[in-house]
């Protein structure tokens, strides 16, 4: 194996540990805590981890981020939530595999985000009532919501990667552009 393959390789394991946390810890929650629903009730109360900041609930969302398309179809939404994704990350598997102009840092960073992309698709795929989010915060009223809405492991991989990768790109189209201005004035 040459070392461009294993550089290409070695963060697919990163991908790996986020989907095996994220379903490890929605396996916990779907355990332990029922879906959250009112009145409340000894196995759906909200578990607070910070105070009323930070909290553990089991909800499920049949939607994508901010339960946007919670009211279209069954269908439609296996198709638009649940094909198309997966369409996107084949396809991007099948760049990061063929482009050579990444850098570690970025590999990573793609690995971390296909990682809680394949994460949620589980839950899509293999879940009927959709994807298991359990992260529950406090937002202050900003942007007139009290709290964020709730979110799970595979979001934060997609979250946290997906700015390192938008940091590192933007860094690197710094870099180009001040090479670029080096090489002109040394004409």
């Amino acid at each position: 194996m040459n070392q461009n393959t294993k550089t290409k390789l070695w963060p697919i394991l990163l991908s790996i540990a986020v989907i095996l946390l994220d379903q490890i810890t929605k396996a916990i929650i779907i355990k332990n805590i029922d879906p959250l629903s009112y009145p409340l009730t000894s196995t759906n109360t909200p578990i607070n981890i910070i105070g009323e900041y930070v909290r553990i609930i089991h909800v499920r969302n049949n939607a994508i981020a901010f339960s946007m398309g919670s009211s279209l179809s069954a269908n439609v939404r296996s198709i638009l939530f649940g094909l198309m994704p997966l369409a996107v990350v084949i396809a991007v598997y099948v760049i990061y595999f063929r482009n050579d102009d990444f850098t570690k840092l970025q590999r990573w960073a793609i690995c971390g985000i296909l990682g809680g992309g394949i994460g949620n698709l589980i839950d899509r795929f293999f879940r009927k009532d959709g994807v298991i989010d359990f992260i529950d915060c406090t937002f202050f009223g900003w942007f007139g919501m009290e709290r964020w809405p709730t979110f799970n492991v595979a979001d934060c991989a997609v979250v946290i990667c997906g700015g390192i990768f938008v940091i590192t790109f933007i860094i690197q189209i710094i870099k180009d552009a001040k090479k670029s201005g080096e090489k002109k004035e040394n004409e």
